[in-house]
């Protein structure tokens, strides 16, 4: 791991301090869930983003593909 230095004004530091899983388990660990947490949020919103700009956010597929059925061949049974 690799040290960061980071500051934060006092109130949300002593907020932060008194919070009981930041006790029980330390500022970094605590900053470190959040931060992955962050990111992997992140990186969902940029796939969600992909999708709509792949498929369009107004594609209507039972419209684009209204009368195809009529032009296949079905089999007899």
């Amino acid at each position: 791991m690799k040290h960061v230095q980071m500051l934060f004004d006092e109130e949300l530091l002593e907020e932060l301090d008194s919070d009981e899983r930041v006790r029980m388990q330390g500022r970094s660990k605590v900053l470190r869930g959040l931060v992955s947490s962050y990111l992997e949020q992140r990186r969902r919103a940029k796939i969600d983003m992909q999708y709509v700009a792949g498929y369009g956010g107004d594609l209507q597929v039972s419209e684009e593909l209204d009368g195809w059925d009529e032009e296949g061949e079905w089999p007899e049974d």
